[in-house]
């Protein structure tokens, strides 16, 4: 809808040439005002957003948009990071885990008088620990102290082998590698 500021005017002042110079100028700038404000609401929300909308949430996130990205693409990268972000239950971390280290791939304890939530990651899923500690950092709660670690092999797992069978290998060989 266009603004008409004449409309507001008393009736004597409507036919003076300046007056209406005046409010045909600010009905303009007064139409972009209005059009920026209905982007800015607009970009409240993820699944609104327009380009500039996607490029402030992508740096407030660090997300890298690709130079053939839709924006449906961005908003999508965006609303998965925002999610991403909501606080989880040790069933939820649990589920992500899961999926990144396989079913018996990790351990997690949370000890909750010390505020503490450590993640073991068994020697199988090795190679998956910078992952693992990369999603962490992101979704655990800053009141959290974090610790991920690998799940080295212990005296209960290599206590199977006999001493000349283990004297084949080198000590971090049977403390950092899958049996």
């Amino acid at each position: 809808m266009k603004t008409n500021l004449m409309e507001y005017l008393p009736g004597v002042f409507q036919g003076i040439r300046e007056y209406r110079t005046i409010t045909a100028v600010q009905d303009a700038d007064l139409d972009r005002v209005k059009t920026e404000i209905t982007n800015v609401l607009k970009n409240q929300y993820v699944n609104e957003l327009d380009k500039n909308g996607c490029k402030r949430y992508e740096k407030i996130l660090g997300v890298k948009p690709m130079d053939t990205d839709t924006i449906e693409e961005r908003r999508f990268r965006i609303l998965t990071r925002v999610n991403e972000q909501l606080p989880y239950t040790i069933r939820g971390i649990s589920k992500r885990l899961s999926d990144l280290c396989g079913e018996d791939g990790y351990i997690i304890r949370m000890d909750k008088e010390r505020y503490i939530l450590e993640v073991k990651v068994a020697l199988s899923a090795k190679k998956n620990i910078e992952a693992v500690k990369s999603l962490m950092e992101r979704i655990t709660p800053c009141n959290l102290i974090l610790s991920v670690t690998l799940l080295y092999n212990t005296h209960e797992i290599v206590s199977a082998f006999t001493h000349d069978e283990l004297s084949a290998f080198l000590h971090s060989r049977i403390r950092e590698e899958e049996f």
